[in-house]
């Protein structure tokens, strides 16, 4: 027993020693003291002459060192004493073409190739061995050629990446198509690879030959999955009278139900496309089985019919009211009823209302949750009303019902903008430093941003002067009143000018001018940003926004293109990094992302 531990405890040492050198060796390589690291790796190699990692690492020792002879010599003595390794006629492949001879290098390569002919179990190994060095073409033919000697052999996988890295478009697709026609689970990792060829250019190269070849096979192979990838790139493409055609063929199949065609149309109202969404919603009404699609349908366009309404909210009330006679009044309907006493409080400027009935709503449901939600919206309505300690009462009755839970750490970030509002800072920072490390994310960086607000325009106005009148304009904003936040905007820019909070209020207002559709403005105060603080806080807002209002609002993609670009370069560590990045290449007509 004694001599079995001797042995055990000699043989970790051993290994814990190989382990070290290892190590060191590789580190010699990686700082380019190739010398060094040969040394280390012929004494591993010689003590250990069946590890691969140590004679891999000698052989790559002398490539570096420019010793092709030398490299050379060890794989033909190797291959000589190996049965079954055509790989290592890839790494001598490769010594030949590190020494500019591609000739010789093809001869091997092709040798590789053809050992597959005899063992077509070697094809993804030569594949791997290929793909090792970048040679696709060659692990191609390997993963191509092993299919087509072994039919039990899949690298559809490996080839569709391949093909995408090669500009093989078509086949990469193809390749994909197969894939999930053969197992549906891989959907998400195909779709995850269409990603980054699609765009929402209809006209882009990959979308044309992505829908070309949808269509022949679905005219080959009429499957539902056909239909069901047709509507995702139309969704990308934001076709959604196109993408609705798709979904509809796929009801009528019988394989999907009705919420799928209402999370379409959900889809288009937030791209903007409210026309194709009431199409889309009136069909799953037209063709509802149940009560509740029905329901969740005409919620769906009472909402749009309210966003949109300016004047005829009288008609609109008429509407929920006719809703209500249809569905009844009673906790099935909370939803439809929450929406109500929004509509009431933030568009037809009926707020005591909103809050009466909001009042008697809490007292019927039942679960936490349904109680917290209510409360969260009574509380909204009281800022609105700018009855803040109400308010406050209500967003802290939410966190004692939800704690642990997301809703409870959005109703800590209400009270501290709710104290903000009031001007109650020092108690706002206390929730919003806690929040910083809040698990949403949007929740952190929006209490990050306000605490951020309040401590640098703290320091030099103790009083707080220009911070509080900022306050009062974040309020009117929440109320919807943008022309007088404005008007409070501009005064604290006339008064404090060169104050720590100017490029805060030139940013608020850009934003309200973009409410209210006076791009011209919005832009003048980006640029004004970008002039005088392009090293602070909000200027990659500022670039970032920039760029939309020249993209969708004053139809100068040139411009657009310019500030997208000033994020790439300048801003690598923005939130708006990875989709200027997308956005300026859409732009510059890129076809792969």
């Amino acid at each position: 027993m004694r001599n079995l531990l001797f042995i055990v405890a000699f043989l970790c040492g051993v290994f814990q020693l190989n382990a070290q050198s290892q190590e060191l060796a590789r580190n010699f390589f990686d700082q380019g003291e190739f010398e060094k690291a040969l040394k280390i790796y012929q004494q591993l190699a010689k003590e250990n002459p069946g590890n691969p990692v140590f004679f891999y690492g000698v052989i790559s020792s002398y490539q570096q060192l420019e010793n092709f002879d030398a490299a050379e010599e060890l794989l033909r003595e190797k291959l000589e004493n190996t049965a079954n390794n055509p790989n290592l006629l890839i790494e001598l492949g490769h010594n030949f073409e590190l020494r500019e001879d591609p000739k010789k290098a093809d001869e091997f390569y092709k040798e590789a190739l053809d050992a597959i002919n005899a063992r077509p179990n070697f094809a993804y190994g030569i594949a791997r061995g290929f793909e090792k060095y970048n040679l696709l073409d060659e692990a191609a033919q390997a993963y191509e050629k092993g299919m087509a000697l072994h039919s039990d052999h899949n690298f559809n996988l490996q080839l569709a990446r391949i093909y995408g890295e090669q500009g093989k478009i078509e086949e990469m697709f193809d390749n994909y198509l197969d894939l999930i026609d053969e197992n549906p689970n891989l959907f998400h990792v195909a779709n995850r690879e269409f990603g980054r060829y699609i765009s929402e250019d209809s006209g882009a190269e990959a979308n044309m030959i992505f829908r070309k070849l949808l269509l022949k096979k679905l005219q080959e192979n009429p499957q539902v999955f056909y239909n069901e990838m047709l509507a995702w790139l139309f969704i990308q493409q934001k076709d959604f009278d196109k993408a609705f055609a798709q979904q509809k063929a796929v009801y009528r199949r019988g394989e999907a139900g009705l919420q799928d065609i209402l999370n379409l149309a959900v889809l288009a109202e937030r791209a903007g496309d409210s026309q194709a969404a009431k199409e889309i919603v009136a069909y799953a009404i037209e063709e509802a089985p149940s009560e509740n699609i029905v329901l969740q349908g005409k919620r769906f366009l009472l909402n749009l019919a309210g966003k949109d309404a300016t004047t005829n909210f009288k008609e609109i009330e008429k509407e929920y009211q006719a809703l209500f006679e249809e569905f009844g009044l009673d906790l099935k309907t909370l939803d439809l009823q929450l929406d109500y006493a929004g509509f009431l409080a933030f568009k037809a400027g009926e707020r005591e209302q909103a809050i009466e009935q909001l009042r008697e709503l809490s007292e019927i449901t039942r679960s936490n949750f349904d109680k917290a939600r209510v409360k969260m919206e009574l509380a909204d309505v009281l800022v609105l009303e700018e009855k803040f300690n109400e308010a406050l009462i209500y967003y802290s009755q939410v966190q004692n019902l939800m704690k642990n839970d997301a809703m409870s750490q959005q109703a800590r970030f209400k009270v501290a903008k709710t104290s903000y509002f009031k001007g109650d800072f020092k108690w706002a920072k206390t929730q919003l430093d806690v929040l910083k490390s809040s698990t949403s994310q949007l929740i952190a960086n929006d209490a990050m941003e306000l605490s951020l607000l309040i401590e640098d325009n703290s320091i030099e106005d103790t009083a707080q002067v220009a911070l509080k009148k900022y306050a009062r304009a974040d309020l009117l904003a929440f109320q919807g009143k943008n022309e007088a936040a404005i008007a409070i905007l501009d005064e604290i820019l006339a008064n404090h000018k060169g104050e720590k909070i100017e490029d805060e209020v030139l940013f608020k207002q850009a934003q309200l001018y973009e409410n209210i559709e006076e791009f011209e403005k919005a832009e003048s105060n980006y640029l004004e940003i970008i002039r005088l603080f392009n090293t602070d806080i909000l200027a990659d807002n500022a670039n970032y926004y920039l760029a939309e209002l020249y993209a969708k609002y004053l139809d100068n993609p040139e411009r657009a293109m310019e500030y997208y670009e000033q994020i790439i370069f300048n801003f690598a560590d923005s939130i708006y990094f990875v989709d200027a990045r997308k956005k300026f290449r859409r732009l510059r007509g890129d076809t792969i992302e």
